[in-house]
């Protein structure tokens, strides 16, 4: 299947999203969708994962907070093998997790810490304007603003680019899911005030260099965008 895929996509198919989510609280999990847990450490998982090593494909991890510390475990186990971890590894704030959010951080940051000693793991800075992460801001009679987006994220933020480096982190949007909350002008707007003490060069990995790196992009005019974003800053 991954082979039909790479012909079809001409050289333009890179890897694979799958999601690994699951938590002891039912509310949480997806109806839809609801993994067994602890799946990245499933023998017949693994079979499948070291396929993508073989092909030269990457693997975008999608699961919650308390299962950071498996994406570890797969990346080294194969070393060699691409991974990011998908919107700052899935911290929660709803069901058993409401109202938690002081209390979870101390976890969720020693985890993000560990995984960043995996220099084959990246990860994706975004998708906090999910119901999951419990901050509310679908619930407000207005939209919030990029300021109040960039306060109420830059721990989470800053604790990921501190461990991982502007070269292995890129800002990510997550729309259309996080529509419900801001829009897409607002979201990048308060990317651009968490990055505003970062250098030319580390601005440029976050919005661009890390993502064309990873996903192998030819982006040729990527010194163009590169300046224009400067320019804007």
């Amino acid at each position: 299947m991954l082979a039909a895929h790479i012909r079809a996509g001409g050289d333009r198919f890179r890897g694979i999203r799958y999601s690994s989510v699951w938590d002891a609280d039912p509310s949480i999990r997806y109806p839809a969708y609801s993994p067994p847990p602890g799946l990245l450490g499933h023998r017949r998982f693994r079979e499948g994962f070291a396929v993508l090593g073989r092909l030269g494909l990457s693997f975008d991890a999608w699961l919650y907070h308390p299962q950071i510390n498996e994406v570890g475990d797969l990346a080294r186990a194969f070393p060699q093998a691409k991974i990011v971890l998908d919107h700052v590894g899935g911290p929660i704030g709803i069901g058993a997790y409401a109202g938690k959010h002081k209390e979870i951080f101390p976890g969720w940051a020693a985890s993000i810490k560990a995984l960043a000693a995996c220099p084959n793991v990246y990860v994706k800075l975004g998708g906090l304007g999910m119901r999951l992460g419990g901050f509310g801001f679908q619930e407000l009679p207005e939209p919030p603003s990029s300021e109040t987006l960039a306060n109420t994220w830059r721990p989470y933020i800053e604790t990921c680019i501190e461990a991982f480096s502007p070269s292995r982190c890129m800002f990510e949007s997550n729309f259309p899911v996080d529509k419900g909350s801001y829009s897409y002008p607002v979201f990048w707007n308060a990317c651009k005030l968490l990055a505003k003490g970062a250098s030319d060069s580390e601005k440029a990995d976050l919005f661009c260099g890390t993502a064309a790196r990873f996903y192998r992009l030819d982006l040729s005019d990527w010194s163009a965008q590169a300046t224009n974003l400067r320019r804007r800053s």
